[in-house]
């Protein structure tokens, strides 16, 4: 497991807490604000002091001026969905890539989606547990994004279920796992004291305000959260950078 510690370790660049930014949203949902020139909010980012980015495959190819010169690590992305799947379809992942073609793309890390509770629950553990034996062999770290989507609302923001999604995450081999956070110090810190890997929080919806998000953050890390992986929220605002570092100082210091 040298290999795969070896590149945990490259992965806390800053300090003992994770800022990765998820940029995965363009199969998801087109080229949305933030994405259409991904090379451009990658440097700002990693300005910002973030850690990582995750990005699909074919986006790699833009990235070598910050990820070649060692501005920050890669993370790729190996599940998919589109908004334009029937309705019915829309919990489903999809792997569309492999550990190692990740590594070929000079990853330092992997990550996966899963839905629990939706209709296709037991295709995604069954492909994420596979995914986690195959970044074993290899030597690469596995980030889990844990979702609890049944079509409750509410539910994917409960602290109970969301305990569960993480402790999925752990006994099927993730190395670090990115859940929503559940609303409260209190449910958050079960959250957290229910696994032994890092436990990061999920940006979630656009917030109201550039402060609910930066409380949410603080909140996480009082409860004992590892670190955050928060896409829309910053790749959209119109400093990045600017708000990278806000989120960095909070992980830093709180």
């Amino acid at each position: 497991m040298t290999g795969k510690v070896n590149r945990l370790k490259k992965l806390y660049r800053h300090s003992d807490k994770l800022l990765m930014i998820p940029m995965d949203h363009g199969i998801t949902l087109g080229p949305i604000t933030g994405l259409a020139n991904i090379d451009e909010t990658v440097k700002e980012v990693f300005k910002g002091g973030a850690d990582a980015v995750v990005v699909h495959k074919g986006l790699v190819r833009y990235l070598t001026d910050s990820i070649g010169n060692n501005e920050g690590e890669l993370i790729v992305h190996l599940s998919a969905s589109t908004a334009l799947a029937r309705e019915s379809q829309m919990t489903r992942k999809e792997l569309v890539s492999t550990v190692e073609q990740a590594i070929r793309l000079g990853a330092t890390a992997i990550s996966t989606h899963v839905n629990l509770g939706s209709d296709f629950e037991a295709d995604q553990l069954r492909d994420m547990g596979l995914v986690a034996e195959e970044c074993d062999k290899w030597g690469m770290p596995l980030l889990a994004m844990m979702y609890v989507r049944d079509g409750s609302k509410e539910h994917e923001f409960d602290g109970a279920r969301i305990a569960h999604a993480a402790r999925v995450a752990e006994e099927l081999g993730a190395d670090i796992v990115k859940v929503n956070y559940s609303g409260s110090v209190d449910s958050f810190k079960q959250v957290v004291q229910g696994v032994k890997i890092p436990v990061l929080i999920a940006g979630g919806d656009r917030v109201n305000s550039e402060q609910d998000l930066l409380e949410m953050i603080k909140e996480s890390v009082q409860a004992g959260g590892n670190g955050v992986s928060i896409g829309r929220n910053v790749f959209q605002n119109e400093d990045p950078a600017t708000l990278t570092k806000k989120i960095r100082q909070i992980l830093d210091h709180e």
